[in-house]
């Protein structure tokens, strides 16, 4: 339990340092990454939408027995940007700084894989 708890809430502070700058980046990412960003809905909603998966993982890592099965949910999160990132990178369509985050999303998608096998229920 103690593994689980850690696992999502360290997941749960790393996101929040990583994604809340990109609140503020959205020109300079176009400026040191040509072309600018073209649809910025779409950018701010990923922003929006990983940090919600931020506050999921704090909760999850409150209480990981009771809210064991979201963490199957968890891991499609990481695997949905960690895969597409490394296939990105091999396409030679990302920048190797910028496929680091995927596989760190990867490795948070095993490590959520253990978490979810070591909060099995038992039953006496």
């Amino acid at each position: 339990m103690k593994f689980a708890r850690a696992v999502f809430l360290i997941a749960a502070i790393w996101g929040v340092i990583v994604l809340t700058p990109l609140y503020f980046m959205f020109d300079l990412i176009g400026e040191r990454d040509p072309p600018p960003i073209t649809h910025p809905a779409f950018y701010y909603g990923f922003v929006g939408a990983g940090l919600a998966w931020q506050a999921a993982f704090f909760v999850i890592a409150r209480d990981p027995l009771r809210l064991r099965l979201l963490m199957l949910p968890a891991i499609l999160e990481k695997l949905g940007y960690g895969v597409p990132a490394v296939i990105l990178y091999l396409q030679g369509r990302l920048h190797a700084q910028d496929v680091l985050f995927g596989v760190v999303d990867l490795g948070f998608a095993v490590l959520f894989a253990a978490a979810f096998a070591v909060t099995r229920p038992r039953f006496v």
